[in-house]
């Protein structure tokens, strides 16, 4: 009976032995083949990234069924090329220079025409509205004859400016008028514009670091009165800068235009002129005169009442004179 029970024991043992050798020998090739793909297949280098790279149905899925998975087949990298990076061309961009410009003209008409010639160039001033054009200054003066003479100041929109004159021109002609000069000058301002912009920001960033200190209350009560006296003094200079900035981009917005006018007959000398002149130059003799004698008396009396006092001394102690038989 004991024979019995240890043969059956011994069978039960050796089937033990085999299923769980079989297990073991199942859960070895799956683990081989998972090596293998993991091994064979790389992950792609290339934009898609790693994980859609992984989340494609090139790997096996390890939550398959439990049975033995067929050997896996070889797969080659796939290499996606990488589209050219755009490298700068190390070019620095340069802005437009800013050119505060100035258009002189000069005409010449009668001079009973220059007033409405003058007006007609401030009219058609008015006509383009003031985003185009503005009058900065007129004025006219008469002497005596026949010469007038008179200047408009304008400020005309730069990319008009030029066009502009050549309308002025034109009504110059039509009235019968010349035009005698022109010129153009200009000023650079792009170094100042670029200074005082530099200049504004870095204020900005100075106050908004006092406004931050103030805020958070850090700092002795000296530290906190200096700051705000340092954030009146930045505002001050933020609003100076501000005010300059504003001034140079108007300049370079607005050309100015400066017209003179002078009537064709230059003035003339009359027979009176000379007696005028001379008689209103008698009192200008007469003060010179009076000045010069001033000043005469002023260094010369010194000297001659010491020598008349000397005289009048030597007379005195003179031993007197006898007198001839």
């Amino acid at each position: 009976m004991n024979y019995k029970i240890l043969a059956i024991s011994t069978v039960i043992g050796v089937g033990v032995i085999t299923v769980a050798l079989t297990a073991t020998q199942r859960q070895a090739s799956r683990h081989a083949v998972e090596r293998m793909t993991s091994v064979d297949v790389e992950d792609p280098q290339n934009e898609f990234g790693f994980m859609e790279a992984r989340s494609s149905s090139y790997l096996p899925s390890l939550s398959a069924e439990r049975e033995p998975a067929p050997p896996a087949e070889r797969v080659a990298a796939v290499t996606v090329p990488a589209p050219p990076l755009a490298l700068p061309s190390g070019e620095i961009p340069v802005g437009l220079p800013q050119i505060a410009y100035v258009f002189t003209y000069g005409f010449r008409i009668a001079g009973a025409e220059i007033p409405a010639l003058q007006q007609r160039h401030a009219d058609l001033c008015e006509s383009k509205g003031p985003l185009v054009c503005r009058i900065i200054a007129m004025d006219q003066d008469t002497d005596a004859g026949e010469y007038t003479r008179g200047t408009l100041q304008l400020a005309v929109a730069s990319p008009q400016a030029r066009d502009f004159g050549k309308r002025l021109t034109s009504i110059a002609e039509g009235a019968d008028g010349e035009q005698v000069s022109a010129a153009i000058s200009g000023e650079d301002l792009s170094k100042s514009i670029v200074d005082t912009e530099a200049r504004l920001r870095a204020r900005i960033l100075l106050r908004d670091r006092l406004m931050e200190v103030l805020a958070t209350r850090r700092g002795t009560v000296t530290e906190l009165v200096e700051a705000e006296r340092g954030v009146a003094q930045v505002n001050e200079e933020i609003d100076q800068a501000r005010s300059w900035l504003s001034e140079m981009k108007g300049r370079v917005a607005f050309s100015r235009l400066d017209i003179s006018y002078e009537s064709s007959v230059a003035p003339t000398n009359g027979f009176m002129d000379p007696v005028r002149g001379a008689v209103g130059s008698l009192g200008a003799i007469f003060g010179v005169l009076l000045a010069v004698l001033i000043l005469f008396g002023a260094v010369a009396g010194p000297f001659l009442a010491g020598a008349f006092g000397i005289r009048a001394l030597l007379r005195r102690h003179a031993p007197p004179q006898v007198a001839e038989a």
